[in-house]
Protein backbone atom coordinates (compact mmCIF):
# COMPACT_ATOMS: atom_id res chain seq x y z
CA UNK A 1 0.00 0.00 0.00
CA UNK A 2 1.59 3.26 -1.34
CA UNK A 3 0.61 6.25 0.80
CA UNK A 4 1.61 9.90 -0.67
CA UNK A 5 1.84 12.94 1.53
CA UNK A 6 0.22 15.88 0.22
CA UNK A 7 1.92 18.66 -0.87
CA UNK A 8 1.66 21.91 1.25
CA UNK A 9 1.23 25.24 -0.38
CA UNK A 10 2.55 28.22 1.45
CA UNK A 11 1.02 31.11 0.46
CA UNK A 12 3.11 34.29 0.64
CA UNK A 13 1.90 37.69 1.66
CA UNK A 14 2.54 40.00 -0.65
CA UNK A 15 -0.13 42.91 -0.25
CA UNK A 16 1.67 46.15 -0.31
CA UNK A 17 0.26 47.75 2.84
CA UNK A 18 1.51 44.84 5.21
CA UNK A 19 4.31 44.69 3.39
CA UNK A 20 5.10 48.78 4.48
CA UNK A 21 3.86 48.29 7.87
CA UNK A 22 6.19 44.87 7.90
CA UNK A 23 8.91 46.62 6.52
CA UNK A 24 12.17 47.57 8.65
CA UNK A 25 12.29 51.35 9.99
CA UNK A 26 14.88 52.67 7.40
CA UNK A 27 12.62 51.84 4.59
CA UNK A 28 9.51 53.27 6.42
CA UNK A 29 11.34 56.67 7.14
CA UNK A 30 12.43 56.43 3.48
CA UNK A 31 8.90 56.00 1.94
CA UNK A 32 7.57 58.68 4.69
CA UNK A 33 10.29 60.97 3.52
CA UNK A 34 9.77 60.66 -0.10
CA UNK A 35 5.67 61.23 0.60
CA UNK A 36 6.67 64.31 2.44
CA UNK A 37 8.79 65.34 -0.74
CA UNK A 38 5.88 64.48 -2.63
CA UNK A 39 3.64 66.69 -1.04
CA UNK A 40 6.00 70.01 -0.85
CA UNK A 41 6.40 69.46 -4.39
CA UNK A 42 3.05 69.96 -5.04
CA UNK A 43 2.51 72.93 -2.92
CA UNK A 44 4.83 74.48 -4.68
CA UNK A 45 3.46 73.57 -7.74
CA UNK A 46 -0.15 75.08 -6.93
CA UNK A 47 1.67 77.86 -5.26
CA UNK A 48 3.24 79.01 -8.75
CA UNK A 49 0.91 78.41 -10.69
CA UNK A 50 -1.34 80.56 -8.90
CA UNK A 51 1.41 83.38 -8.51
CA UNK A 52 2.25 82.89 -12.50
CA UNK A 53 -0.95 83.27 -13.82
CA UNK A 54 -2.07 86.40 -11.40
CA UNK A 55 1.33 87.98 -12.40
CA UNK A 56 0.73 87.52 -16.14
CA UNK A 57 -2.88 88.59 -16.08
CA UNK A 58 -1.84 92.04 -14.06
CA UNK A 59 1.36 92.35 -16.68
CA UNK A 60 -0.60 92.54 -19.47
CA UNK A 61 -3.41 94.86 -17.85
CA UNK A 62 -0.40 97.31 -16.64
CA UNK A 63 1.43 97.21 -20.26
CA UNK A 64 -1.82 98.36 -21.59
CA UNK A 65 -2.21 101.01 -19.66
CA UNK A 66 1.65 101.83 -19.99
CA UNK A 67 1.19 102.02 -23.81
CA UNK A 68 -1.54 104.20 -23.22
CA UNK A 69 -0.59 106.73 -21.00
CA UNK A 70 0.49 110.52 -21.67
CA UNK A 71 2.57 110.49 -18.76
CA UNK A 72 4.72 108.68 -16.85
CA UNK A 73 3.70 110.45 -13.44
CA UNK A 74 0.33 109.81 -13.87
CA UNK A 75 0.91 106.17 -14.40
CA UNK A 76 2.83 105.96 -11.26
CA UNK A 77 0.41 107.16 -9.83
CA UNK A 78 -1.75 104.37 -10.35
CA UNK A 79 1.06 101.93 -9.63
CA UNK A 80 0.33 100.74 -6.27
CA UNK A 81 -2.82 98.22 -7.24
CA UNK A 82 -0.51 96.19 -9.49
CA UNK A 83 2.91 96.99 -7.53
CA UNK A 84 2.01 93.92 -5.29
CA UNK A 85 1.75 91.27 -8.20
CA UNK A 86 2.94 92.46 -11.39
CA UNK A 87 6.56 91.71 -11.84
CA UNK A 88 6.43 94.39 -14.91
CA UNK A 89 4.87 97.38 -12.59
CA UNK A 90 7.73 96.50 -10.06
CA UNK A 91 10.29 97.43 -12.62
CA UNK A 92 8.27 100.04 -14.02
CA UNK A 93 8.45 101.53 -10.38
CA UNK A 94 12.02 101.22 -9.85
CA UNK A 95 12.87 102.94 -13.07
CA UNK A 96 10.91 105.62 -12.35
CA UNK A 97 12.16 106.03 -9.08
CA UNK A 98 15.51 106.27 -10.48
CA UNK A 99 14.55 109.13 -13.12
CA UNK A 100 12.84 110.81 -10.07
CA UNK A 101 16.96 110.52 -8.24
CA UNK A 102 18.63 111.69 -11.59
CA UNK A 103 16.47 114.97 -12.17
CA UNK A 104 17.10 115.76 -8.30
CA UNK A 105 13.70 114.70 -6.97
CA UNK A 106 11.33 116.37 -9.69
CA UNK A 107 9.45 114.56 -11.97
CA UNK A 108 10.12 113.60 -14.89
CA UNK A 109 7.69 114.77 -16.28
CA UNK A 110 8.91 118.32 -15.84
CA UNK A 111 10.93 118.09 -18.87
CA UNK A 112 13.98 118.97 -17.01
CA UNK A 113 16.84 117.85 -19.07
CA UNK A 114 19.32 114.86 -17.51
CA UNK A 115 22.79 114.46 -18.79
CA UNK A 116 23.01 111.33 -21.24
CA UNK A 117 25.76 109.75 -19.19
CA UNK A 118 23.24 109.46 -16.28
CA UNK A 119 21.27 107.04 -18.34
CA UNK A 120 23.55 104.54 -17.88
CA UNK A 121 22.20 104.84 -13.77
CA UNK A 122 19.07 104.20 -15.31
CA UNK A 123 20.06 100.93 -17.56
CA UNK A 124 21.94 99.42 -14.37
CA UNK A 125 18.86 99.72 -12.24
CA UNK A 126 16.23 98.79 -15.02
CA UNK A 127 18.87 95.22 -15.10
CA UNK A 128 19.06 94.75 -11.29
CA UNK A 129 14.97 94.86 -10.61
CA UNK A 130 14.77 92.87 -13.89
CA UNK A 131 17.22 89.81 -11.91
CA UNK A 132 15.48 90.78 -8.45
CA UNK A 133 12.18 89.75 -10.04
CA UNK A 134 13.71 86.87 -11.71
CA UNK A 135 15.22 85.42 -8.30
CA UNK A 136 11.98 85.84 -6.88
CA UNK A 137 9.68 83.94 -9.32
CA UNK A 138 12.65 81.40 -9.08
CA UNK A 139 12.13 80.74 -5.97
CA UNK A 140 11.62 77.04 -4.31
CA UNK A 141 11.83 75.80 -7.48
CA UNK A 142 15.12 74.24 -6.46
CA UNK A 143 12.69 71.72 -4.26
CA UNK A 144 11.25 70.94 -7.54
CA UNK A 145 15.33 70.26 -9.02
CA UNK A 146 16.04 68.61 -5.81
CA UNK A 147 12.65 66.11 -5.71
CA UNK A 148 13.40 65.34 -9.26
CA UNK A 149 17.08 64.57 -9.41
CA UNK A 150 17.50 62.94 -6.12
CA UNK A 151 14.03 61.07 -6.02
CA UNK A 152 15.32 57.87 -7.68
CA UNK A 153 18.27 57.72 -6.08
CA UNK A 154 16.51 58.14 -2.98
CA UNK A 155 14.34 55.26 -3.87
CA UNK A 156 16.74 52.93 -4.87
CA UNK A 157 18.73 53.30 -1.51
CA UNK A 158 15.11 52.04 -0.13
CA UNK A 159 15.44 49.30 -2.58
CA UNK A 160 18.62 48.27 -1.90
CA UNK A 161 17.97 48.10 1.75
CA UNK A 162 15.01 45.98 1.30
CA UNK A 163 16.56 43.42 -1.17
CA UNK A 164 19.46 43.19 2.05
CA UNK A 165 16.96 42.09 4.24
CA UNK A 166 15.48 39.79 1.77
CA UNK A 167 18.89 38.00 1.87
CA UNK A 168 19.35 38.30 5.30
CA UNK A 169 15.82 36.33 5.89
CA UNK A 170 17.25 33.92 3.69
CA UNK A 171 20.56 33.21 5.28
CA UNK A 172 18.94 32.93 8.69
CA UNK A 173 16.30 30.28 7.74
CA UNK A 174 18.20 28.61 5.33
CA UNK A 175 15.08 28.49 2.81
CA UNK A 176 14.95 31.14 -0.17
CA UNK A 177 11.08 30.01 -0.81
CA UNK A 178 8.63 33.02 -1.77
CA UNK A 179 7.22 33.40 1.68
CA UNK A 180 10.30 34.13 2.83
CA UNK A 181 11.61 36.77 0.18
CA UNK A 182 8.98 38.32 -1.05
CA UNK A 183 7.66 40.66 1.68
CA UNK A 184 11.25 42.47 1.56
CA UNK A 185 11.62 42.56 -2.12
CA UNK A 186 8.15 43.77 -2.41
CA UNK A 187 8.65 46.53 -0.35
CA UNK A 188 11.68 47.14 -2.06
CA UNK A 189 10.17 47.51 -5.48
CA UNK A 190 7.55 49.70 -3.88
CA UNK A 191 10.40 52.11 -2.66
CA UNK A 192 11.40 52.11 -5.96
CA UNK A 193 8.00 53.24 -7.64
CA UNK A 194 7.40 55.70 -4.88
CA UNK A 195 10.85 57.78 -5.65
CA UNK A 196 9.93 57.78 -9.35
CA UNK A 197 6.21 58.49 -8.81
CA UNK A 198 7.92 61.63 -6.24
CA UNK A 199 10.52 62.23 -9.36
CA UNK A 200 8.73 62.17 -12.52
CA UNK A 201 5.85 64.97 -11.27
CA UNK A 202 8.51 66.99 -9.74
CA UNK A 203 11.37 67.29 -13.34
CA UNK A 204 7.43 67.57 -15.40
CA UNK A 205 6.56 70.56 -12.93
CA UNK A 206 9.99 72.19 -12.95
CA UNK A 207 10.11 72.65 -16.45
CA UNK A 208 6.76 74.01 -17.04
CA UNK A 209 7.77 76.56 -14.80
CA UNK A 210 10.86 77.66 -16.21
CA UNK A 211 9.58 77.62 -19.48
CA UNK A 212 7.14 80.05 -18.24
CA UNK A 213 10.03 82.11 -16.22
CA UNK A 214 11.98 82.56 -19.71
CA UNK A 215 8.68 83.78 -21.06
CA UNK A 216 8.53 86.35 -18.47
CA UNK A 217 12.25 87.17 -18.77
CA UNK A 218 11.78 87.79 -22.38
CA UNK A 219 8.96 90.39 -21.28
CA UNK A 220 10.23 91.58 -18.72
CA UNK A 221 13.25 92.46 -20.82
CA UNK A 222 11.82 94.02 -23.74
CA UNK A 223 9.87 96.02 -21.54
CA UNK A 224 13.11 97.60 -19.98
CA UNK A 225 14.68 98.51 -23.29
CA UNK A 226 11.08 100.06 -24.73
CA UNK A 227 11.31 102.19 -21.13
CA UNK A 228 15.13 102.99 -21.59
CA UNK A 229 14.44 103.78 -25.55
CA UNK A 230 11.65 106.15 -24.21
CA UNK A 231 13.50 107.73 -21.34
CA UNK A 232 16.28 108.78 -23.38
CA UNK A 233 14.01 110.36 -25.74
CA UNK A 234 12.26 112.44 -23.48
CA UNK A 235 15.01 113.23 -20.79
CA UNK A 236 18.27 113.22 -21.32
CA UNK A 237 20.05 115.07 -24.14
CA UNK A 238 23.70 115.12 -25.74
Amino acid sequence: MTSSNPVQHVAANVDIFSAILSASLVVQITLLFLAGLSVICWAVAFSKFGQIREMTALNDDFLKKFWKATSLEDLNDEIEKYADRSSVARVFRTAFAELQNLAGQKTPSSGKSLQLSGSDNLERSLRKAVGQELSSMESRLTILATTGSTGPFIGLFGTVWGIMNSFHKIGASGSASLAVVAPGISEALFTTAVGLLAAIPAVVLYNHFVAQIRREETELNNFATDFMNIAKRNFFHE
